[in-house]
């Protein structure tokens, strides 16, 4: 896992966590995002017992924040409160995954396809970034990064449809995905060229080409569940 007390710190000298979505958010929500990109990525495995203590020594914050966002996420059905002892990751099947990524790819892939010759060029352009930091983290290995810059990349993208409740939909599903087999790609060295497919897909956008932008996205998403999270990839 990613050191968290390596991070840059704000002016009242708490550790500047990411903003998922590119939306403010309270340091709490932070924290929560961070927690998450690290279950999301496999490195919170399920069946573990994690106490706040432990997880804010490793994030380089105080367990206060971090308690108060395990129980978040023990709301959203992510983690399992253990009486004394902290908080257990909930296992997701592979049927669950087969189904997460169903939705996902029913709702995304038409939807990205439409802003092919709609979005605007400056928009589009906005995004960059966040595929240059998934394509830098990907070769850096780190996961967490890695999980954080394409939640904003492919949120940040949705929401250009205009369709609030949409991106919300796709960010649940997000949250309750996992990706086990990040690990096994960074080792195969396969990750980068997934991450690559963030900046194929902007340029296939900004083009215009719907053909070149359903089969990219159709790919991805197919990663998403045939490589990323499978265990043995």
């Amino acid at each position: 896992m990613r050191d968290m007390a390596q991070n840059p710190q704000d002016a009242e000298g708490m550790p500047v966590l990411p903003r998922l979505g590119g939306r403010r958010s309270s340091f709490r929500e932070r924290v929560a995002d961070a927690l998450r990109a690290a279950l999301i990525a496999g490195e919170l495995r399920p069946g573990e017992v994690y106490s706040a203590p432990s997880l804010a020594a490793r994030f380089g914050v105080s367990a206060t924040p971090v308690r108060e966002a395990m129980l978040d996420l023990a709301k959203e059905g992510l983690v399992d409160t253990v009486p004394n002892k902290g908080f257990r990751v909930t296992a997701v099947s592979d049927r669950q995954l087969d189904e997460y990524t169903h939705i996902r790819a029913l709702v995304e892939i038409p939807t990205v396809v439409a802003l092919a010759g709609t979005a605007d060029r400056v928009s589009l352009e906005a995004l960059r970034p966040a595929a240059r930091e998934i394509v830098t983290a990907a070769a850096a290995a780190d996961l967490i990064a890695y999980v954080e810059a394409d939640t904003r990349f492919h949120l940040g993208l949705l929401a250009l449809a205009g369709n609030a409740h949409l991106v919300e939909v796709v960010a649940d599903l997000r949250k309750r995905s996992r990706l086990y087999g990040l690990t096994a790609l960074v080792e195969a060295g396969r990750l980068l060229a997934s991450a690559q497919e963030h900046l194929e897909l902007l340029d296939a956008l900004l083009e215009s080409d719907k053909t070149a932008v359903h089969e990219i996205m159709t790919r991805h998403l197919g990663h998403v569940r045939s490589l990323w999270a499978s265990p043995g990839s």
